[in-house]
């Protein structure tokens, strides 16, 4: 019995270091933010090439991110395209671009937030796909020493999601993905590594194009597989047709079990960095509610597609308008700041 137990006593130090690990411990908790946004504009035209700031790609203006910070997010993907930031394979970082990054980083800092960093090409450079010749593996390896290499200290930088929705790249993407990895731990061996996987990254289609990820490496030990899923006819976030009137509203969940249950299986942690809706039928809404619970009790963490002041009558975005929420926040905000993870999932 408790009562009746003998208990050695301990010192004032031994008691403060209980109490500090105790503290530490639940502020890790508090760290797992399971709630994310999309902030785009950086990567908009990629026919545009370079383009021009401001009419054919967009980064955050001064102070925006404070808008978010107020509603309780604290994570944002910055997608990020690789041709801008490096104009030639291998060499020199194009500087306007990289400074705007910089300020990207350096505004999440200033309201506590934090960046992942994401390379949105695809597996491509110049719509040629990394492992061809035009662009080979080491060179892919060379952008994210660079990027590593400059942006390691900076702050407001969480994350690195070293590609974007690889496809096409079947043979290619399992050994240029580790070279993206070794080219990071060169210069950053502490922050996580998000690895989106072949076919578009698609979370019911994971287990059938992505064992080979299995095998990768990382001397950290942070590496978090990240799918995507859009719950449309054919899962391209489009949503061109409208809404059959069979729409089973459990269908989010459904085409993200066969990521969760490759995870479970494989011990690995997950994260959903891409799911959105448009707002033109309460079932899209109902449906995104049942995923955001489902991925909640399992502690997965999803960044929302999409917001940004750029991106006009998308359908999907969640950017407020005339001063007016959009529905989708409605339901977004019920799981902001919640879930009480203590770290990242799936929970078996």
């Amino acid at each position: 019995m408790i009562g009746t137990c003998s208990k050695p006593k301990r010192s004032k130090g031994i008691l403060l270091g209980l109490a500090l690990a105790a503290m530490s411990a639940t502020s890790y908790a508090e760290n797992i933010d399971l709630v994310g946004l999309n902030i785009g504009g950086a990567a908009f035209a990629s026919s545009a090439i370079p383009g021009k700031f401001n009419t054919n790609y967009f980064f955050p203006k001064p102070g925006y991110l404070e808008q978010w910070k107020n509603k309780g997010i604290k994570t944002i993907r910055f997608p990020i395209m690789w041709e801008r930031l490096q104009p030639e394979l291998n060499g020199e970082l194009d500087e306007d671009y990289a400074k705007r990054i910089e300020e990207t980083f350096e505004q999440a800092a200033k309201y506590d937030m934090r960046v992942i960093l994401d390379i949105h090409n695809y597996a491509r450079y110049r719509k040629q796909i990394i492992g061809t010749d035009a662009v080979p593996i080491s060179a892919y390896g060379d952008l994210l020493e660079r990027i590593a290499k400059r942006w390691k200290d900076q702050k407001g930088l969480y994350a690195y999601d070293i590609m974007n929705e690889p496809h096409g790249a079947d043979k290619y993407w399992p050994a240029a993905a580790q070279a993206g990895i070794d080219a990071i731990r060169k210069h950053d061996k502490q922050r996580p590594l998000l690895i989106e996987g072949n076919f578009w990254s698609s979370s019911f289609l994971w287990p059938k194009f992505n064992d080979p990820l299995l095998q990768l490496k990382d001397p950290s030990d942070k590496l978090i597989f990240s799918a995507h899923l859009y719950i449309d006819k054919h899962s391209s976030g489009q949503y061109k047709e409208p809404i059959p009137d069979d729409f089973d509203t459990m269908l989010g969940v459904k085409r993200v079990k066969p990521f969760i249950e490759w995870l479970i299986k494989h011990g690995k942690q997950g994260h959903i960095g891409e799911f959105g809706v448009p707002a033109d039928d309460p079932r899209w809404l109902e449906a995104m509610d049942n995923l955001l619970a489902y991925l909640q009790e399992h502690c997965i963490p999803m960044t929302y597609w999409a917001a940004g002041s750029a991106w006009g009558n998308y359908k999907l975005s969640i950017e407020p308008k005339d001063g007016k929420e959009k529905p989708q926040w409605d339901t977004l905000r019920k799981y902001v700041g919640k879930g009480e993870c203590s770290r990242i999932g799936p929970n078996s």
